[in-house]
């Protein structure tokens, strides 16, 4: 029988406001728990340790060996980063909604895990997929955050296309509207519970 409690996945193409989705419900929400990444990445200047673990190499290949990672990744081919297992079960365990932003790579992996998949799995997964209001609002948020060229515009997109895919295998999707943050949290909330 699967736990009244609830892991929650958050996910969306770049620049659709996954970010500021995920800073407003830790706002308002400080029941909840916002699950940690650990990471083989430098801190970066005035980070805390709300989002990452930061560990070396070895300490990442020992949580490998150990299957204590829900799911991994090597980004740029420059650091690792995994979600860990342990910091989302021990909170789902004390009746905790845990929440979690992800790739759709991520979420593939972990929308088949054990703990997760099927009638029997000791816990629920809920995912939700931030959709763009459109094609121009997304191109307008991706350009805006720093100048890119054509070329690196036109392989984000393409990546876009590919994750939207993943709107089809979440339990909900909701629409972020331009200058409508309030009513996105609200929504995202509502299907939370």
């Amino acid at each position: 029988m699967a736990h009244s409690t609830k892991f929650v996945l958050l996910l969306g193409p770049s620049g659709v406001g996954k970010t500021t989705v995920m800073q407003a419900l830790r706002e308002r929400h400080p029941e909840w728990h916002f699950a940690r990444s650990a990471t083989t990445r430098a801190r970066r200047n005035g980070e805390g340790d709300d989002q990452y673990v930061f560990v070396h190499d070895k300490e990442f290949d020992q949580l490998l060996q150990n299957d204590a990672l829900l799911e991994w990744a090597e980004v740029h081919k420059s650091a690792r980063y995994g979600i860990l297992k342990d910091d989302v079960v021990s909170h789902l365990d004390q009746g905790q909604i845990v929440i979690r932003e992800i790739d759709v790579q991520g979420f593939e992996v972990v929308s088949h895990h054990p703990l997760f998949l099927g009638p029997e799995a000791p816990y629920t997964l809920t995912s939700i997929f931030i959709l763009p209001e459109s094609r121009e609002q997304l191109i307008e948020h991706i350009t805006a955050r720093a100048p890119i060229s054509d070329n690196e515009l036109q392989k984000r997109l393409e990546s876009i296309e590919r994750e939207l895919v993943y709107t089809e295998k979440c339990t909900y999707q909701v629409v972020s509207r331009e200058d409508k943050l309030d009513e996105l949290i609200e929504e995202i909330e509502e299907k939370i519970g």
